[in-house]
């Protein structure tokens, strides 16, 4: 039996969502206290009892329409992905396009989940200290700016070096398969990048 995948033309959104606006979510009052077995059931499942302590390694902030969730999941298939996007017509279309996924695919995108929430305030209620690097991308050079002054100016982020960067899978996907990256790329605009790591990581 064929799985119709969602049809982005019945999700279709303003371009922003003022983040300051008043919302309504649902999020834990902590990390600890997040069921993340609602997003990922075959990771939680009784008879994969390794992996219960499973965390989320990779979180896509203001996710879309999911380019990056799907285009990551192969790659990294034992990892948890989670995109966060606080547009309600957006999200729900990530959710249905996971779902669709996953029935169309037995086994497959079992890694990749989107919550509706507002990054700016409940971050920390779904993630621990010290969870992952960090990779900022827009095509915006005023806010790729902003975010590198003050990433540079925290005392606990630095900046890796571009180096360090060459065999980093991520780095050529971000501005090719996500609806911003592929506009950029049609209208023969730039993606800014910068990728910070906390300094206690380092050691």
């Amino acid at each position: 039996m064929s799985v119709s995948m969602p049809q982005k033309r019945y999700y279709r959104q303003r371009a922003h969502s003022n983040p300051m606006a008043d919302h309504t979510f649902e999020y834990p009052v902590c990390p600890e206290d997040m069921d993340w077995s609602q997003l990922y059931p075959e990771f939680f499942s009784d008879h994969q009892s390794t992996q219960k302590a499973a965390q989320v390694e990779f979180a896509d902030i203001g996710c879309g329409y999911g380019g990056l969730l799907v285009e990551l999941s192969p790659l990294f298939p034992k990892q948890l992905i989670l995109g966060l996007e606080i547009r309600v017509k957006v999200s729900d279309y990530v959710q249905d396009r996971v779902r669709s996924l996953r029935a169309a695919e037995t086994g497959s995108y079992q890694n990749i989940a989107c919550l509706r929430s507002n990054a700016m305030k409940y971050l920390p209620n779904f993630f621990s200290k010290g969870q992952g690097l960090v990779y900022t991308n827009t095509d915006v050079e005023e806010v790729h700016l902003w975010m590198v002054k003050h990433f540079s100016e925290h005392l606990l982020f630095t900046r890796v070096p571009d180096a360090e960067l060459v065999d980093d899978v991520i780095i050529s996907r971000l501005g090719t398969c996500t609806e911003e990256g592929k506009k950029v790329q049609r209208n023969g605009g730039k993606n800014y990048l910068a990728v910070f790591r906390r300094v206690e990581d380092q050691n």
